[in-house]
């Protein structure tokens, strides 16, 4: 009898925990965005073609930015998928009158969305000259050349400025070129060496940049129309290592540092149910 009396009094209690547990979220926060497009580069070989594009038109002219890298196509050797992970390689070697190599990925026409949540994974590469970026442009320029049509900074870095994240917005009101552009940075200290996630939240009101949890950029819809506010039409990914330019080189390039990889984890994009 007191083993039954304990039996039931262990179940009873039991069931009493279990009832005073609290009840989990009924939509907690990682679900309000739901996968819409996405690349863990799981397949060893040149980047998958249903995803990806090479942007080569801009080589002739330096980008509109002096840079000094000749982006190729369809080459192992400067874009790479291989054991779970992307590699953008700038080389330095003579190539279509430029004296180094990289790759310019981007999405346009494969993965094009209006507003959501895009996620990139990556280690950086470091030195002088060096000018990596995760950003976004748009993909029918709706409102005209750039910055008419604006442009989505979520990770540049210049190498003679060491591990200084710096996101941005570029519109027709705040650009570079008025020196009005809206930016922020953060330093991290091991971005060359370890993977970080770089993210934008991008809504009708705002878009949001982190680097891993921490929150470094706002830029809000000041309700001005597109020239303060292009952010309303369909915008595409790009993944690139530049070589020197205008900002990446304007104190110079080492020669001694190549090559230099961007390692990419993967590439996710969530858009809100």
């Amino acid at each position: 009898m007191l083993f039954i009396h304990l039996l039931l009094s262990t179940f009873l209690l039991q069931n009493c925990a279990k009832e005073n547990d609290p009840a989990p979220p009924v939509d907690p926060p990682n679900r309000v965005y739901q996968l819409v497009w996405s690349d863990e580069f799981d397949k060893d070989g040149l980047p998958d073609a249903s995803r990806w594009s090479y942007d080569t038109d801009g080589n002739a002219n330096g980008w509109g930015n002096n840079e000094a890298q000749y982006y190729t196509s369809n080459r192992l050797s400067n874009a790479e998928v291989k054991g779970g992970n992307l590699y953008i390689t700038a080389i330095k070697e003579d190539m279509g009158g430029k004296k180094y190599t990289s790759a310019r990925l981007i999405t346009k026409s494969k993965g094009d969305w209006l507003y959501g949540k895009v996620e990139v994974k990556a280690i950086l590469p470091d030195g002088r000259g060096m000018w990596p970026a995760i950003w976004m442009l748009p993909t029918d320029w709706e409102y005209g050349g750039w910055p008419s049509s604006g442009e989505i900074d979520i990770m540049e870095n210049v190498g003679y400025d060491p591990f200084w994240i710096v996101a941005s917005a570029h519109t027709f009101s705040y650009n570079h070129v008025l020196g009005t552009q809206k930016s922020n940075k953060v330093k991290i200290d091991d971005c060359y060496t370890a993977f970080h996630l770089y993210r934008i939240e991008w809504e009708a009101s705002e878009y949001r940049i982190y680097v891993d949890d921490q929150l470094i950029f706002t830029f809000k819809n000041e309700g001005k129309g597109y020239k303060v506010w292009p952010f309303d039409k369909r915008f595409h990914l790009l993944l690139n290592v530049a070589v020197g330019g205008n900002w990446g080189g304007s104190q110079g390039i080492d020669d001694t540092i190549f090559p230099r990889k961007m390692v990419v984890d993967y590439v996710r994009v969530y858009q809100k149910k």
